[in-house]
């Protein structure tokens, strides 16, 4: 979950660094720090944003064509300056930068300091740095052998860079679980967590596998697997420019990404999705779609808002395909002893592709012989490596650490999915499956009617900026945007939420209503559509305050809601797609009027690369 950066060539490397670390600012953001190669490696780190090192660094000259940086997001140790990385061994041969974590750093630790080896931070980083440092002075072995046996005796993940001090031309970087891409310039290199920091200056990249260790000098790269054979690196054109992880004008890159979402649904279902054949084609499914017809059971496995997306896709599966569906959280699936069968489908969901529980619980289904499925958004990530088969999201970069447009996008992709095997079943008529088809293409102009509401929405928000609670509620599909409404709004704004299904709002959460916590309904017309208003007025008879977000037209909750926001009518295999667009803008203008930093929510990182 932290950033890392390096950089090896002739440029200077310390713009390419800073650069780089305000890129992945959004993966952590607790403290940050730089090393830098000459005649000796020095470093510089503090707690605090990128912006707080610069100013620690001040404007005296930082010279060097070899150079790491990283950005924390603190797992082991509170952030602190010396907590911070680059970590330092403590016989000053090596620099580290470390994403991921050491499981088994305490017993090392405790070895190490038995034979006089001492410590200045509470990190497992800095243990790994300690080992290697002490292998290297009590072994007649090379930097890059030192870093071999280091990590062959830790228990975890890791991403990382190594300096060496006495081989002053290369860098050496490994991975085991956490993600790290090396850029591919002309006589010069970058590595980075993800592609963002090196777009910009190349478009050929290297994806490192679990295992491999990349010897990096400016006009070679030597890539050895974890039997120290040579590779040979499989080089990738990234797929995405820099505008795209640029802000466009817009305040925060979560407002960007919510005013994206036309773009980014579109870009998901085109050349899928055929208009003029009435069509649905999913290539990246092809060799697997007789199994997924045939399916007994599929099991969704997802994080956070990709859970909830899987929540989306129990109902399109078993609506539209008939297949019954179970949605397991990543983070439980792989503890809980599960019973998978090799006639199991297993979908899993994640906008990076390297959410480690969910990668955990890729490997746990295939042990099992279960054939897995990704929905995925990054071209080259872990994931799509990992599982049978699956479907990119388009959604393109997304920056903001709070998920919008990748939601919207998992959705589209599942809805595809369900529909394209209902068809294949024989579940969906030709007529069914043509009518969603239709309206499938008219989702994108849906939502842009929606975002035009911007301005309704934001006087909406001023009025409840300071409330400490809040309650959503949904039925049927639209209960998952209940609960991803309420995940929004706790993670940027900070105010405590809940989603429920409606009808169980009288099984607990109905004793907090008063007149003080806004209740936001999900109440599009379905065939649940009474049963809600039925729901509203017992809130509104519990004088509680009720936001409710209705299809275009609809007087009877208008006339008994405090506010309400008109969306465009559709299917119910699409409303869920429309109606999330405003809890995002609502909870979005709350966490800004609340002076919160929206892209960078305290305590939470984009990318979710530990356990």
């Amino acid at each position: 979950m932290c950033g890392i950066v390096g950089y090896i060539g002739d440029r200077e490397a310390l713009p390419v660094l800073i650069n780089g670390l305000k890129r992945l600012e959004y993966r952590g953001y607790d403290s940050a720090g730089v090393a830098l190669l000459r005649n000796q490696i020095d470093v510089y780190k503090c707690k605090g944003k990128v912006s707080d090192l610069e100013r620690f660094m001040g404007d005296a000259p930082h010279s060097g064509n070899i150079g790491m940086g990283h950005t924390r997001w603190a797992t082991h140790g509170e952030p602190n300056d010396v907590n911070a990385h680059p970590h330092t061994s403590y016989n000053g041969k090596f620099v580290i930068i470390h994403n991921g974590i050491i499981e088994n750093y305490a017993r090392l630790r405790e070895r190490l300091k038995e034979r006089g080896v001492h410590f200045k931070s509470e990190t497992d980083t800095e243990v790994l740095c300690n080992l290697i440092g002490y292998i290297y002075e009590n072994s007649e072995v090379d930097a890059e052998m030192a870093v071999r046996l280091a990590l062959s005796k830790v228990v975890g993940a890791y991403g990382l860079v190594v300096m060496c001090v006495d081989e002053p031309d290369k860098l050496i970087a490994a991975r085991k679980g956490s993600p790290l891409v090396i850029g591919v310039g002309n006589e010069e290199y970058f590595l980075a967590s993800d592609a963002t920091p090196i777009v910009e200056y190349t478009k050929s990249v290297i994806y490192l596998n679990d295992g491999d260790v990349a010897i990096i000098r400016k006009e070679q790269l030597i890539l050895k697997t974890s039997a120290q054979d040579v590779a040979v690196p499989k080089v990738q054109q990234l797929t995405f420019d820099i505008g795209e992880i640029d802000k466009g004008g817009y305040e925060h890159f979560m407002l960007k990404e919510i005013f994206e979402q036309p773009q980014s649904i579109e870009d998901t279902f085109r050349g899928r999705v055929r208009a003029d054949e009435l069509e649905l084609h999913l290539g990246g499914l092809y060799e697997v779609l007789p199994q997924l017809v045939e399916a007994k059971r599929i099991v969704i496995i997802g994080c956070g808002t990709s859970w909830h997306a899987g929540l989306v896709g129990e109902y399109l599966f078993e609506d539209l395909a008939r297949i019954p569906v179970e949605v397991e959280y990543a983070s439980e699936f792989r503890y809980r002893n599960p019973i998978i069968h090799k006639d199991d489908i297993v979908i899993a969901i994640s906008q990076s592709g390297e959410t480690a529980d969910t990668l955990a619980a890729i490997k746990l289904a295939k042990e099992k012989g279960a054939l897995v499925l990704g929905i995925c958004n990054v071209v080259g990530s872990s994931i799509p490596r990992e599982t049978d088969a699956g479907v990119y999201t388009h959604a393109g970069p997304e920056i903001g650490v709070a998920s919008t447009k990748a939601f919207t996008c998992q959705v589209t992709v599942l809805a595809m999915m369900a529909i394209l095997i209902g068809k294949k079943k024989g579940v969906l008529s030709t007529e069914r499956y043509h009518d969603l088809i239709k309206e499938f293409i008219k989702v994108p102009a849906k939502t842009q009617r929606i975002l035009a509401l911007a301005d309704h929405i934001k006087k909406i928000a001023s009025l409840y900026q300071n409330v400490t609670n809040a309650l959503y509620l949904g039925r049927g599909y639209l209960f998952p945007v209940a609960l991803e409404g309420a995940l929004k709004l706790k993670e940027i704004s900070y105010i405590h939420a809940e989603g429920y299904p409606a009808a169980e709002m009288k099984h607990g959460p109905i004793a907090l209503i008063d007149d003080k916590m806004p209740v936001v309904v999900v109440a599009t017309k379905d065939s649940s559509y009474e049963k809600i208003v039925s729901n509203i007025q017992e809130v509104k008879a519990r004088s509680g305050i009720v936001i409710a977000v209705v299809t275009e037209g609809d007087t009877v909750i208008r006339d008994m809601a405090d506010h309400v926001i008109e969306i465009p009518e559709a299917e119910n295999v699409y409303a869920t797609l429309l109606s999330v667009v405003p809890l995002q803008l609502l909870s979005y203008y709350i966490a800004v009027m609340r002076g919160c930093n929206v892209d960078q929510p305290r305590n939470l990182a984009k990318s979710v690369t530990v356990e």
